[in-house]
């Protein structure tokens, strides 16, 4: 099946694996055709016509991509969201999903039924399909994979490889809540509201952005590592250097209240275009088409905001007041 139980003298106990695959999974398929009721060691998708079929896949580690205690429902709307990020970032409309969960054994039914209903909100508010995947258990802490299938017109998925020199850096909505929205999800600075650590951990792909990057953006990438990070992703595919100026870069009210206790402006301005999980999308623009794709993605109900510019060369520069920044660092390395 699709959904396949790892020990199979271990899978009818109540509460056990078929439990799980039959009563929680089984209604995230929706009834699509595809899944085949997760009674398939396959699933299936027939090909629209016109359309280019795009994939992403992420994984999530508990203690890495999301605190420990966190409520599942929430780590498995996240686990949706940044996959889904991806998808906004090429241009593509969601159509279903394939998960695989590694539960430890310190996991219960309650613990996986609260993942099951974050799962169906997701997929109810993204008109998401579970198509397929693998359960197992493991020693180890919790570790979430899903990988999205999305659909683009033929020809018409938004690269990385793009940009070209002269083109206009833009970014959608503010940056640094992800970053700052964990410190406040661990306690570590004060948010009153909320709003910070809510960015962290119910992030919003922005989906609506999909028909307005196909139109006008040369190349774009979700904002997942840091700002410099996913932007000197652009330059580097696209074979130029990008410069991107800090004072520019939108800030949500909490990033700002953030930024006027720091000792430093410019460091803290270098901090949040580093932090990463914002999840925003970055790409390049032509500067004779920049009112156009602003005034797009504002009947979309987003912000796209210049913050730089690309040109020939290579590499990342970051200025603050004027004045180039040193990095020793442009986001979240996932080797080090």
């Amino acid at each position: 099946m699709p959904i396949a139980a790892e020990e199979p003298g271990n899978e009818g106990g109540a509460g056990g694996e078929f439990d799980w695959i039959e009563q929680l999974l089984r209604p995230l398929t929706r009834g699509a055709p595809g899944a085949l009721g997760l009674l398939d060691d396959a699933a299936f998708l027939r090909p629209v016509p016109g359309q280019d079929l795009v994939l992403t896949k992420d994984a999530m580690v508990a203690g890495v991509h999301f605190l420990p205690g966190d409520p599942l429902d929430g780590v498995a709307r996240k686990l949706l969201a940044v996959n889904l990020s991806d998808l906004a970032a090429k241009g593509a409309s969601p159509v279903g999903y394939l998960l695989s969960t590694a539960w430890p054994r310190s996991a219960t039914w309650s613990d996986k039924q609260l993942f099951a209903r974050g799962l169906a909100q997701a997929g109810q508010d993204w008109n998401l399909d579970l198509l397929g995947g693998d359960t197992v258990s493991t020693p180890g802490p919790l570790t979430l994979t899903a990988t999205l299938l999305g659909i683009v017109p033929t020809g018409r998925m938004v690269l990385r490889s793009g940009a070209r020199p002269r083109d206009l850096l833009l970014v959608s909505g503010a940056i640094g809540d992800g970053w700052l929205g964990l410190k406040a999800a661990r306690g570590e600075i004060a948010d009153p509201d909320g709003s910070l650590s809510l960015r962290y951990r119910r992030p919003a792909p922005r989906l609506a952005l999909g028909p307005v990057l196909r139109g006008f953006a040369g190349a774009a990438a979700d904002v997942s590592d840091g700002l410099l990070a996913d932007a000197g992703r652009l330059a580097i595919a696209s074979g130029c250097a990008v410069e991107v100026d800090l004072d520019l870069v939108p800030l949500s009210a909490g990033g700002g209240r953030w930024l006027l206790e720091q000792p430093g402006a410019d460091l803290g301005r270098l901090a949040l275009a580093t932090g990463g999980d914002d999840y925003e999308v970055v790409c390049a623009v032509r500067p004779d088409q920049v009112l156009a794709i602003q005034d797009e993605a504002r009947a979309a109900g987003l912000a796209l905001t210049v913050i730089g510019r690309f040109a020939q060369g290579t590499g990342v520069t970051a200025l603050a007041s004027g004045r180039p920044m040193p990095l020793d660092r442009l986001g979240w390395d996932h080797g080090a």
